[in-house]
């Protein structure tokens, strides 16, 4: 079997790619946006991850245009580009802050779109666009989320230059068909919920225990937030952020978000500091 075919090589592959994305938005930005090969090597080591796979996932990340190649004091590196500081920056309010609720009273953005066959892969773009921004499908090319992001929903479009296949609507719900029932079936909120119970059902355990011990090791506090960022961070970006009166009773975000603030409180400052140790005279 080829590692292309081989479900376990392209699942170790992904989480590489993510450990080192969640390392860049996390570490690396608060250690001035640059970051030196071989403590980065020797960090993820920690995690479990080999030595070949941080400098594949570091290359690729290089050919996509969020990193380039500087060294420091004589030690080899790479620093974030100003396009991946513009990308993880735009991530965080959702990453660290979670997706708010929006506010029921001020209705609902709807976007429909009419993208020729012959465009298609512009189509696919825009449907990607909208899924990563918290759109539901709630019909053929119609796409439904809170109103606050009719902003995000016009530059998404006019990025992909589809202004004139494309129509927003912003207004009030007033069909006959329950609210509730229509959300959840233009969103997998029992997956988003679900989702968030599992960080709840793994990571409640673990913040207990860390919040019971004397101390924490450093290098425990480490892997331990490294691990629960790259676990939280797809959370909140697939949650479209819904006013709490759609949801049910027992939405569980709210309490996955308490957790995971709690956790960071905890392992945040060890975690860095820990980090720091691999910056300083460092050698290629």
């Amino acid at each position: 079997m080829t590692a292309a075919a081989d479900p376990n090589a392209t699942q170790r592959t992904r989480r590489t790619r993510t450990l080192v994305v969640t390392f860049l938005g996390s570490v690396v930005r608060r250690m001035g946006g640059w970051m030196p090969i071989a403590g980065t090597v020797e960090l993820m080591g920690q995690l479990g991850v080999d030595a070949p796979s941080v400098r594949t996932a570091v290359f690729r990340l290089k050919q996509r245009g969020w990193l380039e190649a500087q060294a420091r004091d004589g030690a080899r590196g790479y620093a974030l580009t100003e396009h991946a500081q513009a990308v993880l920056a735009q991530g965080d309010e959702v990453i660290w802050h979670a997706r708010r609720p929006a506010d029921l009273a001020d209705g609902w953005c709807i976007v429909n779109f009419s993208v020729p066959e012959s465009d298609r892969s512009r189509r696919y773009k825009l449907r990607t666009h909208l899924s990563h921004m918290g759109f539901g499908n709630v019909g053929t090319a119609m796409w439904l989320a809170p109103a606050r992001m009719q902003g995000a929903a016009e530059e998404a479009i006019a990025s992909l230059g589809l202004d004139k296949y494309a129509a927003v609507f912003v207004g009030n719900y007033v069909g006959t068909q329950d609210l509730t029932t229509l959300l959840y079936e233009s969103w997998d909120l029992a997956g988003i919920d679900q989702s968030y119970r599992d960080f709840i059902g793994h990571y409640g355990p673990v913040a207990d225990d860390m919040a019971s011990r004397t101390t924490i090791e450093q290098q425990d506090a480490f892997t331990t937030y490294l691990g629960v960022i790259d676990a939280w961070r797809q959370l909140p970006f697939r949650d479209p952020g819904l006013p709490r009166e759609v949801l049910a009773d027992d939405w569980s975000a709210p309490d996955a978000v308490a957790l995971f603030e709690r956790l960071v409180e905890l392992l945040r400052a060890r975690a860095l500091a820990h980090a720091t140790q691999f910056w300083a005279g460092t050698a290629s």
